[in-house]
């Protein structure tokens, strides 16, 4: 498994702002669409393409378009949709699923309540949208699903990451060899006893849509 922590001004600028408990929810909303649109250029680096001949107005020119099978973006609900419209604002091509989790406090463990997936994912990059990687489980029961269904490369994509969380999915995978990564504006500190990051951002959820 790979992970990365985007270093760049900008990401990291617009991150303060998401932590800051002063933000409100409309302010939040716009910088995780932009944030995601940043950490999206660096998930996607290892995007599949083909070789394309294209005539441009003076002399035909080699490039590159994405290959098929297209790539599928797969946010969790519900804060997961927070982070969709910047990813397929740079990824506009790709096709969308969806996954209902949500975590057990009492357990902290994952449990699903609705998939809109294809039955087969045979050859395709997956994205997987979660902003936050705390306890690891939620996410790794989503690319388990993933995999399940014949995906072979998945990349999440999150706006904060805990190391508890992290080696969580590298002990859940460790048998794959199929390519998994984590894309993350930052790796925090730890979890607290309620199984939150710290210093983090609160809960997505909530910060994104309000309490309800």
């Amino acid at each position: 498994m790979q992970t990365l922590a985007v270093d760049h001004p900008l990401v990291a600028h617009k991150l303060t702002t998401l932590r800051d408990v002063r933000t409100d929810s409309p302010t939040f909303r716009r910088l995780t669409d932009e944030l995601v649109t940043l950490l999206a250029y660096e998930a996607t680096r290892d995007m599949r393409v083909t070789a394309a001949t294209v005539q441009t107005p003076l002399v035909p020119a080699e490039g590159v378009q994405l290959a098929s099978p297209k790539p599928l973006v797969v946010p969790i609900l519900r804060a997961g949709l927070g982070m969709l419209d910047g990813m397929t604002r740079l990824l506009p091509t790709a096709e969308v699923g969806f996954l209902g989790m949500i975590r057990d406090e009492g357990t902290l463990q994952a449990q699903t309540y609705a998939t809109r997936l294809p039955d087969d994912l045979s050859g395709r990059q997956c994205y997987v949208l979660d902003p936050m990687l705390a306890t690891g489980g939620t996410l790794a029961a989503a690319i388990r699903l993933l995999f399940d269904r014949g995906a072979d490369d998945v990349t999440a994509i999150c706006l904060l990451a805990a190391p508890e969380g992290l080696r969580y999915l590298e002990q859940a995978f460790a048998d794959l060899s199929a390519p998994i990564r984590v894309v993350t504006a930052a790796i925090d500190s730890h979890l607290n006893e309620q199984g939150f990051i710290v210093p983090g951002l609160g809960d997505a959820g909530d910060r994104l849509y309000g309490v309800v």
